[in-house]
């Protein structure tokens, strides 16, 4: 026998709608569990993300910059400039008048002692040497005649006293005759005295004829030349400077203007090296071989010159060249260093209530030999600067001989990193 299943309105039976109604039931249960399982997983994978972040965070950054000790050497330099100078620079100028005939050397010739560099018209003066000497030969003739009558004289008076001696002469023929030997000798004298000046005059003449020729008077080389062939050379009131010549272009020195804050640190021995333009890779060593005490005082800046002997082996260093000096004053080896930036360091002062820094406590004075540091101690975010007063010797403007107040270990701190400005709301 079977049973009637009545018909629903949209012509499905009733056990149809229940399965379908169990189906959806059971649709919805999967889905809400695939959901769960999905939210899980995303749980799982944000959790394992934060723990991974928390580990792997960088440590909190520091707001000072460090620098640590190092060992080297120190040198405390002096800096000055000046002008490259041959070490022995000598004027040659003429003593004679007269047009040059002649000039044998050019600017750079190399010369020995005793060469001749020019000559001048000597016309002139060995005309005077040959009426000298034509003068000097003249006298000589007189003073030969003098000498005869002289003779003369001295026999006739012999003679006249042996007379007088047997009362044969009278006394007034002895005593003219003495009187005329008296003027013959004086008369030879007279000669004698005139051949020396005549001589005299001679060599005078044979040593301008001597001067016609200029001569080197060292070994060297020539740096200046101020005469051409045809040039008249006037002599009379001061020798005019024909020729410069340095005698050794392999050592050259520099006279260079020491500031008056340095010239204490100065000792002549000191070790110099000079460097100039025209040669920017090349140094040249040095040493100071004299400080002077003339001041030179240019638009109230005083300055003392230092007088630096430099070696010129190649002779690439020229008469003239600016050179600036650096002079070792004080130097010390395999020492501790610290920056001069830590020396320089001031902490900034905190903020007040208002916003603007408050003002700082004055440091404690210090010392002769002495400076003051940070160290920085502590980590961050709870680092700190602590001040240390330091035992400080040589300096070279960039570091500074540590002579005691550090550890090796220690980071002495040298700037502060800038922190970034907080951002209003706008």
């Amino acid at each position: 026998m079977e049973t009637s299943q009545a018909a629903l309105p949209d012509g499905s039976t009733k056990r149809e709608e229940e399965l379908r109604a169990a189906l959806a039931r059971e649709e919805g249960g999967r889905r809400w569990l695939r959901r769960g399982v999905l939210l899980g997983a995303v749980a799982l994978l944000v959790g394992a993300a934060v723990v991974v972040r928390a580990r792997n965070k960088p440590p909190a950054a520091s707001k000072y910059m460090t620098q640590a000790l190092t060992t080297g050497e120190v040198v405390e330099k002096v800096t000055a400039t000046g002008t490259v100078q041959p070490l022995l620079q000598v004027s040659v100028g003429a003593q004679a008048n007269g047009r040059v005939t002649k000039v044998l050397v050019d600017f750079n010739s190399p010369v020995k002692a005793g060469e001749v560099l020019a000559e001048i018209d000597s016309t002139l003066s060995t005309t005077q040497v040959a009426q000298g000497e034509a003068n000097l030969a003249a006298q000589r003739a007189q003073l030969a005649s003098a000498r005869a009558s002289a003779e003369n004289a001295r026999v006739a008076l012999d003679r006249v006293e042996k007379l007088f001696a047997q009362n044969l002469a009278s006394k007034a023929e002895v005593d003219t005759l003495r009187g005329q030997g008296n003027v013959a000798l004086a008369a030879v004298q007279a000669q004698q005295a005139s051949i020396g000046a005549i001589e005299a005059q001679l060599r005078a003449s044979r040593t301008n004829v001597t001067y016609t020729r200029i001569l080197s008077p060292v070994d060297g080389v020539v740096v200046s030349r101020t005469i051409d062939p045809g040039a008249t050379v006037v002599a009379s009131f001061q020798a005019p400077t024909l020729f410069l010549i340095a005698q050794d272009l392999r050592k050259m020195r520099v006279l260079a203007d020491v500031d008056e804050a340095d010239v204490g640190k100065l000792k002549e021995g000191m070790t110099t090296d000079a460097v100039v333009d025209a040669f920017p890779g090349d140094v040249f060593r040095g040493v100071v071989k004299q400080v002077r005490f003339s001041p030179n005082n240019v638009q109230g800046v005083i300055t003392y010159p230092a007088v630096v002997e430099i070696d010129n082996p190649d002779e690439k260093l020229r008469p003239g060249m600016t050179a600036t000096i650096t002079i070792r004053t004080k130097e010390v080896k395999d020492k501790q260093r610290i920056v001069n930036a830590a020396l320089r360091y001031k902490p900034t002062p905190p903020d007040g209530p208002n916003g603007k820094p408050l003002p700082a406590p004055p440091d404690a004075p210090l010392a002769k030999g002495e400076g003051r540091v940070h160290v920085l101690v502590g980590a961050p975010p709870d680092e700190k600067a602590e001040p240390r007063v330091v035992k400080i010797g040589v300096s070279d403007g960039i570091q500074t001989e540590l002579l005691g107040g550090l550890s090796p270990d220690d980071k002495l701190v040298t700037d502060e990193v800038a922190s970034p400005k907080k951002k209003g709301p706008f």
